[in-house]
């Protein structure tokens, strides 16, 4: 008893975070008022573990996800706006309207409070933004050196009036393939916030809600595949279609915005803009008839702007399945299928 009346006594460094914070008693409840109900949601229940809510659709969509990138701040955002924004985009691009999120953060002992609060406020500002309610969540402290900081995990719910309108069946030769502005801005930004490399630049993340965009062209028929292009970016997403419909893609590299901040870093460190994560982008896959619609309303939209028109879906009977770019000077390659992750943690 002597012994824990002195260690009670000790001074503590309130900046940090504590192991006994995530043991569920006195602490944790203290840390979940002050950080997580009073910033993020004044109505989050400190009580029960589970949230009632209503629905305005009668079909539902969910997701989940997680988020480790490193460094867990970048320039656009951190590691908590960017759990809000992917959690809505992944339920943006089903049709889905984003209506309730749940949290759960693992924080490694010794990370920064005010880091934290941070992160939270960064989270709500997104939710308020996006227009959904963060609604229940969990925390847990694993010891130092056993985490990377903070991690967020979420679950995302959203409704719709009718189920979802996009699949890659739908898709035919001759169909156009439209992105919604600039790719590789988020895996670029990544990179440079984490000074590996000893470079710096303006590049800011691309993070951002893609609803809006969604939502501008949801009604229109002729829309028929929509994605976000994140891990693996343009590549891996393209590559996903091709092998699913056995078509091939063909991409016109002049058409493809890559802003030059990212087109030096990819030039200087050898990466490849077409594999590097957007966290605010859409590729949709659209009739010919409605191509140009697409791009009017988009551009007329915050973050889609840029959008363009960068290939067309084609029928090969001899090669099928692939994607291939038709370069300045007129020739043609095969885009690069991803194999290694180049950048770990990037979201």
């Amino acid at each position: 008893m002597e012994r824990n009346n002195r260690a009670s006594s000790e001074p503590l460094d309130t900046d940090t975070i504590r192991l006994a914070q995530g043991n569920g008693g006195i602490l944790t409840k203290k840390l979940i008022n002050d950080v997580f109900k009073n910033t993020a949601n004044k109505e989050l229940d400190l009580l029960h573990d589970a949230a009632s809510v209503t629905f305005a659709g009668p079909f539902l969509s969910m997701t989940t996800d997680s988020f480790v990138v490193s460094p867990y701040t970048f320039p656009g955002g951190n590691v908590g706006a960017l759990s809000i924004y992917g959690t809505v985009n992944d339920l943006a691009v089903v049709g889905a309207t984003p209506r309730y999120i749940s949290t759960a953060f693992i924080i490694e002992e010794g990370f920064s409070m005010t880091a934290l609060k941070e992160v939270v406020h960064k989270m709500h500002q997104a939710a308020v933004e996006t227009n959904v309610s963060i609604i229940t969540g969990d925390t847990k402290v694993v010891p130092k050196g056993f985490g990377g900081g903070v991690y967020i995990n979420t679950t995302g719910v959203g409704d719709s009036q009718e189920t979802p309108i996009w699949d890659t069946s739908l898709i035919r030769p001759g169909d156009h393939v439209l992105v919604s502005g600039s790719v590789g801005d988020h895996g670029a930004c990544v990179l440079l916030a984490r000074e590996d490399y000893g470079l710096h630049g303006q590049l800011k993340s691309d993070c951002a809600s893609v609803f809006p965009l969604v939502n501008a062209i949801r009604d229109l028929e002729g829309v028929r595949f929509v994605r976000d292009p994140t891990r693996g970016g343009l590549s891996v997403l393209l590559h996903d279609v091709a092998t699913e419909t056995g078509f091939n893609i063909e991409l016109i590299e002049n058409n493809i915005p890559v802003r030059p901040e990212v087109a030096s870093v990819c030039d200087i460190l050898g990466f490849d803009p077409f594999v590097l994560a957007c966290e605010g982008r859409v590729i949709a896959i659209v009739s010919p008839d409605i191509s140009s619609e697409v791009l009017t309303h988009w551009r007329g939209i915050k973050n889609g702007e840029n959008a363009q028109h960068i290939g067309v879906i084609s029928k090969n009977t001899d090669l099928k399945g692939r994607v291939s770019i038709i370069t300045p000077m007129g020739g043609r390659r095969f885009m690069s299928e991803l194999e290694d992750e180049p950048l770990p943690r990037i979201c």
